[in-house]
């Protein structure tokens, strides 16, 4: 069986396979990448935004079409499916219009005699590595101003979404990006890290697991060769005292139950204080309870299935350590039969370190509430966690929410709502979470030659 290959997450039936590349194929896509990079670098930065805008256009053309391949490759609501359509045009329309003023050359003030600008040029072609769960998107924010500043990619997509990745393919050349300037592989992982330690890779990105992220860090370090990681998380939600209780519950929901819990900024780990902790509890189940599971192709359904049956099993394990030691059960917490690769909307309390779900992330619908007594303690309970990508503060007092999130060892907080992605800001994490920036203005120095030319 091919490792690449669509296999529905409602019936587990293989629909298509897809064969991975021959070694052969690994010189000729990397010699493409660098020959196209020798003129794509150095055409004018409109001839790029040009592709960028069209790629854009395209994706808003084809948004039925692409939301419904979403929905079955990887199971994610029809609804959620178009509304990541959109965030992925979006991107490319950002870096499409802004993008000249954001990598135009910066003159700096300077003491000695002369001029010094700083100029953001390519450093040349780029590996992407992407994942499964929102594979539209995610591409998107690596692809886009990477291809504005010059450089030229190379993507390996997750294994369970081939046909996506054709897709992405096949509307960039539309868009009219030459051959070579973005090329995708149905790579092995032997393969990938040959690239990585050839001399043709200058850069690689990756978005996935800890594991991967580990991997990969490693052998782009061992090969001077710069990346960005966005790893996993475990997304503290902190509701105090004075919060706007229904507004956090609808937050927090949103938050933990979209995508079927399968995002790296989920509301993992919510963190109430204990004088609005009844309250906020009793809304909080009755509002996972409206998350029922459907048939993901519905425009009603908010909560589809997991991408595959091995997924949902791994999080039902996690689940299962957790009551087996002691943890309450407000909610859900059990397999529900049938072939699908559903779990349902879960509530737990009373988890302690000595559980898997205390410190492991949970990819999936399961949401984790702790009781503090003070803000002092929801920020230590917050920290305690290997990950920091993201975290959110409820509460009418401004003053607290800004010196909570002072505190917090994350990349990102949102105030009075969850942490959401948006083509103008910096999206990225700290400790376990990964390295580096993606998105907005911040994202295009991840890759760049920040230039000095110096006239005396």
């Amino acid at each position: 069986m091919s490792e690449y290959r669509t296999a529905s997450p409602m019936t587990g039936e293989v629909i298509r396979e897809y064969p991975t590349m021959h070694e052969e194929e690994v010189d000729q896509v990397l010699d493409r990448a660098r020959q196209a990079y020798l003129t794509w670098a150095t055409a004018d930065v409109q001839e790029r935004t040009k592709v960028l805008a069209l790629t854009a256009y395209l994706y808003r053309q084809h948004k039925e079409e692409l939301a419904a391949l979403m929905t079955l490759e990887m199971g994610k609501p029809i609804a959620q499916a178009r509304a990541e359509i959109d965030l992925s045009a979006a991107i490319f329309e950002y870096y499409a219009t802004e993008g000249p003023r954001l990598i135009a050359d910066e003159r700096l003030d300077i003491a000695g005699n002369g001029e010094a600008i700083v100029r953001t040029a390519p450093i040349g072609p780029l590996l992407g590595i992407m994942p499964w769960n929102y594979p539209h998107y995610q591409a998107a924010r690596f692809i886009a101003p990477n291809l504005l500043l010059g450089n030229t990619v190379v993507l390996k997509h997750a294994a369970n979404c081939p046909q996506q990745a054709l897709r992405i393919e096949a509307l960039l050349a539309e868009g009219g990006a030459p051959e070579g300037v973005y090329t995708n592989v149905f790579a092995t992982n032997e393969q990938v890290a040959r690239m990585i330690a050839g001399p043709i890779i200058q850069g690689v990105s990756l978005t996935g697991s800890e594991r991967a992220g580990i991997a990969v860090g490693e052998l782009a370090g061992r090969h001077l060769k710069k990346c960005v990681l966005e790893l996993g998380g475990s997304d503290p939600l902190i509701v105090l005292g004075d919060a706007d209780i229904p507004k956090a519950v609808r937050a927090a929901a949103a938050g933990r139950f979209g995508n079927a819990g399968q995002a790296c900024t989920s509301s993992k780990r919510i963190i109430v204080e204990t004088a609005v902790w009844d309250e906020f509890l009793d809304g909080f189940v009755e509002a996972a309870r409206s998350w029922r599971r459907g048939d993901p192709t519905s425009d009603e359904t908010r909560l589809g299935p997991m991408a595959s049956r091995a997924a949902r099993d791994d999080l039902a394990a996690q689940v299962d350590d957790a009551i087996a030691k002691g943890a309450t059960v407000h909610l859900g917490g059990e397999v529900p039969a049938g072939s699908a690769a559903f779990y349902p909307a879960t509530v737990l309390t009373d988890v302690t370190p000595q559980m898997r779900a205390y410190d492991e992330e949970l990819f999936g619908p399961v949401a984790v509430l702790h009781r503090v007594s003070s803000p002092d303690e929801a920020i230590q309970v917050a920290n305690d966690t290997p990950f920091g990508l993201g975290a959110a503060v409820f509460t009418e007092n401004q003053e607290l929410a800004l010196d909570v999130a002072a505190r917090l060892d994350v990349g990102m907080v949102g105030i009075n709502g969850t942490v959401k992605s948006a083509p103008d800001l910096p999206f990225g994490g700290v400790k376990r979470s990964g390295i580096g920036r993606e998105l907005g203005r911040f994202g295009l120095d991840e890759f760049a030659n920040k230039k000095l030319i110096r006239v005396v």
